[in-house]
């Protein structure tokens, strides 16, 4: 069964909406599962490195600044960025000479990422408001393109994927989170709204994924799953590269 993309854009909206605001409230935000998804997934220095509220507001189900081989000087994106940890972490991770966006589509999640930059310190950071089917930045603009348990709730998965590629700048690396369905995942999980809005049921399986990254241009593709979040998915690394400029 299929949902129309912007009831489920809608749905996401109004649950990690509200995922912001108790973070902001510092109560830990909700997701699917403590033990699988959240800030548990990072290490202890990197979580006591941030503001609280960043930590708290932590939905992902992995740590994908740790997958993404960060350099002084790159810039680099993050897909959904919610909170800002991954961003923070990148800011870090490249430099002042770097640049890292965040890009949301939930105000809620841009006011309380913005506190938490403030509370960090940290200036290279900008955000950005809008949908990762439609990144507002312009074409080979970013060195590295990360996410963290986001792309699996787009309604249009391979636009997000073409999107990515976009931006990335000839020998970009994409590195993301994600969660990968089963094959076998059942029609009952698919149809239910709240599974979508909470990671599982709008996922790719493995080959499904491996076949839109290629279709985006994407190259070196590699999907490692890390553990399980369900009994239908696991969370996994998803790494690919935009091919170098073709000489002349």
């Amino acid at each position: 069964m299929s949902h129309d993309p912007a009831m489920i854009r809608d749905a996401v909206r109004d649950r990690y909406a509200t995922a912001a605001r108790e973070a902001a409230s510092e109560q830990p935000a909700s997701c699917c599962g403590p033990d699988v998804f959240g800030s548990g997934l990072y290490d202890t220095g990197d979580r006591d490195d941030l503001p609280d509220t960043a930590v708290l507001a932590s939905l992902g189900c992995g740590n994908p600044t740790a997958i993404a081989d960060l350099h002084e000087g790159e810039t680099v994106l993050d897909l959904g960025s919610g909170g800002g940890i991954d961003v923070l972490l990148s800011a870090r991770r490249v430099g002042p000479a770097g640049k890292a966006y965040g890009l949301d589509m939930t105000d809620e999640m841009l006011h309380l990422a913005r506190e938490n930059q403030a509370k960090a310190g940290l200036t290279n950071v900008e955000w950005l408001r809008g949908d990762i089917e439609a990144i507002p930045l312009p074409a080979a603009s970013v060195d590295v393109v990360i996410s963290n348990c986001v792309i699996n709730l787009s309604g249009d998965k391979p636009q997000v994927l073409r999107e990515a590629a976009r931006v990335l700048r000839p020998g970009g690396r994409f590195a993301v989170s994600d969660v990968i369905a089963d094959p076998g995942m059942d029609e009952a999980t698919k149809a239910d709204m709240a599974a979508w809005t909470g990671c599982i049921a709008g996922a790719l399986t493995r080959e499904e994924f491996e076949r839109a990254l290629a279709g985006a241009g994407l190259v070196d593709v590699e999907i490692v799953e890390t553990h399980r979040v369900h009994t239908h998915a696991g969370s996994a690394i998803v790494r690919a590269r935009k091919p170098e400029a073709a000489a002349g």
